[in-house]
């Protein structure tokens, strides 16, 4: 499906209740809130949760808010910001740019360093609720290695 094609269909889609757009933005301004349970009510009970960049996936919502919580741990001043965003049927697209710093320690000195990634997010949004979400982005700029660590024993197959 084309770029035209998917541009054509969310016109003609506008009488919808809630837009695949609206619910990701949605999902992300929570997010940038730190308002975590906000975020995980916008999934629908049958989900799954994709990240790519760490090789994760949650379908279970307390473990997404613990993903989430332990995110906002390790990089308290992460903030997503949107880039553009496409809407193709019941799939929202964005291009995203996270930026943050790593609090980081060499002997006595503390010091943070910053992040700047630029990533991607396709959710598959169903009667308003995300029941797909994958975020692509390179792991090894995202100096998110000590998040995913901290999850690996959750990966389900």
């Amino acid at each position: 499906m084309s770029i035209i094609s998917c541009i054509k269909m969310e016109d003609r889609s506008s009488s919808r209740a809630v837009a695949p757009v609206d619910v990701l933005q949605s999902v992300l301004a929570a997010l940038n809130q730190r308002n975590i349970s906000r975020a995980v009510d916008h999934f629908a009970d049958d989900f799954a949760f994709k990240d790519y960049g760490l090789n994760l996936e949650f379908t279970d919502k307390g473990r997404l808010t613990q993903f989430f919580q332990k995110s906002f741990e390790l990089f308290p001043d992460a903030l997503v910001e949107l880039v553009s965003t496409l809407q193709c049927g019941d799939y929202a697209i964005a291009e995203c740019k996270l930026t943050a710093t790593e609090p980081e320690s060499l002997g006595s000195i503390s010091y943070r360093l910053p992040i700047v990634l630029r990533g991607a997010t396709v959710a598959q949004i169903e009667n308003g609720r995300a029941v797909r979400w994958s975020d692509y982005y390179d792991q090894l700029t995202s100096r998110r290695v000590r998040l995913g660590a901290f999850f690996e024993e959750w990966i389900e197959y």
